[in-house]
């Protein structure tokens, strides 16, 4: 994650991070991102069961009915192993995780057990009721999905009334005291939505919202030729500072990010150098914290049969089963070559990442994509849009 407005607004400095020691366990969750010990957030897709038929779905959901692999006692004793290892954040996903009738036993669990419990989710099913439900048992947030304005999004969501249903699962949590926030998926379909979206931001005083750029899995590996070429993606990345700049001039200071292209950070810097060139180094410092991508290391993902993987999207590597062996326990297991290769991944990426002087602030990006476009897990990530002069080692 790149926060927007932590880094090109002010709302973050460096010494906010090193007063708590950069100990997972002890930072606020808007600091997470910049942990030292790099203990995983765990992404835990507990159904592959959905309301609703996304067409950019990385979980190539199915039908609602059914009944899923993972029971709910098996799903505790998972929640212990991760409370013991020290993962500080479980977000329960899907599919749709509100189509679990125990979704609320197992976040309340998990918080009792210490950990930040969070969802992803559609919102369309979050009522009055659930949302006292879910602010009950201490949810820490709620982050619901929305890909532009009303006929958009129904188009994306393959449900007419779903961006309906969306907004008022958002006033919903609203109206209970649940911090929640809004996921945007930035495609060639409906990037030019971005305005929309900071406007219902403001119109509905959502606190927070987060950018995410495409990563080819699951239903989206169908959009390779649908994602943003380097210059649009380039100029939608600038848009989303414009945009967050105005809303802090304005008084409706937002927390903004973007998320799954770590190109991201070094623009920032690059354009604060121009603008702003003593904050710039304060931002160098702060990316320098976040290390860039972390798949494999400070996020993780179980998927709804118990498989392991380095995160949400990256699925056709697996690690181990949860059914069979405790997570701590395959996520430690330096005998797992490719996640073991993951928990320093810069000494093994090629091509331009390899002769990037951002490298250590990048992380070599989303090796889900090197894969997907050029069938190399090392190669350079294709959406990456930093040009060979902005990226080239200093003499």
């Amino acid at each position: 994650m790149i926060g927007i407005s932590k880094l090109y607004c002010d709302a973050v400095e460096s010494s906010d991070v090193l007063r708590y020691g950069r100990d997972s366990g002890k930072l606020p969750s808007h600091l997470l991102q910049f942990s030292e010990d790099k203990k995983p957030v765990v992404v835990w897709n507990m159904t592959r069961r959905c309301n609703l038929k996304c067409v950019h779905c990385y979980a190539q959901a199915v039908d609602p009915d059914g009944v899923d692999e993972i029971s709910t006692p098996q799903a505790k004793t998972l929640i212990d192993d991760l409370a013991q290892f020290g993962a500080p954040v479980m977000l329960f996903s899907g599919g749709e995780p509100l189509v679990r009738k125990d979704l609320v036993e197992l976040a309340h669990y998990a918080v009792g057990k210490g950990m930040r419990a969070v969802i992803s989710t559609n919102g369309t099913l979050i009522t009055k009721e659930k949302a006292k439900e879910l602010k009950e048992v201490g949810l820490s947030y709620v982050g619901i999905s929305l890909d532009g304005g009303e006929e958009t999004h129904d188009k994306f969501r393959g449900v007419p009334g779903a961006f309906k249903k969306a907004l008022e699962g958002v006033e919903n949590c609203k109206a209970e005291g649940l911090k929640v926030g809004l996921r945007f998926t930035i495609n060639k379909r409906n990037w030019v939505e971005v305005p929309t979206i900071f406007q219902i931001l403001k119109d509905m005083e959502v606190p927070r919202v987060c950018f995410y750029h495409l990563v080819y899995s699951g239903r989206g590996s169908e959009l390779i030729k649908e994602d943003l070429d380097h210059a649009e993606t380039r100029k939608v990345v600038n848009l989303i500072m414009d945009e967050t700049r105005a809303l802090f001039d304005a008084g409706h200071p937002k927390e903004v990010l973007t998320v799954d292209n770590h190109a991201d950070g070094p623009l920032v810097y690059l354009r604060l150098l121009k603008e702003d060139p003593k904050r710039a180094e304060e931002v160098l410092k702060l990316l320098q914290f976040n290390e860039g991508n972390n798949s494999g290391r400070g996020i993780g993902c179980i998927s709804w049969d118990g498989q392991v993987h380095a995160d949400q999207f990256w699925r056709n590597h697996t690690f181990g089963n949860v059914l069979e062996r405790p997570f701590s326990e395959i996520w430690t297991d330096e005998n797992i070559e490719l996640l073991h290769k993951l928990k320093d991944k810069k000494q093994y990426v090629g091509g331009r990442c390899a002769k990037c002087r951002y490298l250590k602030i990048c992380g070599g990006n989303f090796r889900a994509r090197a894969e997907a476009y050029y069938d190399d897990i090392w190669a350079q990530d294709p959406a990456c849009y930093l040009t060979d002069e902005e990226i080239r080692k200093e003499d």
